[in-house]
């Protein structure tokens, strides 16, 4: 610690400084970060530096305010380039909806749709599978089910209205 006297005395020295500088201290650390949690860091660190140096602190030379601000300035200044040559932080992707947490409104209203699929005709069901299901275009769907696309079309219309039906009687039999 150079020449000065002892541990105790610099401990001494930091509460003494804190007494008369720390509220200012904190004020100004404050504005030059805009954070208060991240202010009193800085604080903190600014006696630590004193408490290291309590040896030139005490010698009388220059003013311990002016001291203090300055180490608390450097320390900010510090903390900013530090952060500047980290590499950037990787944003949200905005592009993709948030995860969401609870699925379970995603599975009731698959086994109702399961259910009611169960309820129409096997035609309009297989039309409605290949399509909605399986990703198919018209003509893979009527390829498939060995039918002509006019036909694909007509009975998916009717697949529909026919599953609306069912769902919709399934929900004023649930209300």
């Amino acid at each position: 610690m150079g020449d000065y006297p002892g541990p105790h005395d610099a401990e001494t020295l930091i509460r003494s400084l804190y007494a008369e500088h720390g509220r200012s201290l904190l004020a100004y650390a404050t504005r030059l970060t805009g954070d208060r949690a991240a202010a009193e860091d800085v604080v903190q660190e600014t006696l630590v530096r004193a408490w290291k140096h309590a040896g030139d602190l005490t010698s009388g030379r220059g003013s311990v305010r002016g001291w203090l601000l300055t180490v608390a300035r450097n320390i900010v200044t510090d903390r900013a380039r530090a952060r500047a040559v980290r590499p950037a932080e990787v944003a949200d992707v905005v592009d993709r909806p948030p995860v969401e947490g609870d699925h379970s409104e995603s599975v009731v209203n698959t086994m109702v749709v399961l259910e009611a699929l169960e309820k129409v005709s096997p035609e309009h069901r297989d039309v409605l599978v290949q399509l909605y299901y399986r990703g198919r275009s018209v003509a893979e769907a009527a390829k498939e089910l060995g039918v002509p696309p006019g036909t694909v079309k007509s009975r998916t219309y009717y697949a529909l209205r026919a599953l609306r039906a069912v769902m919709g009687q399934e929900a004023e039999v649930a209300r």
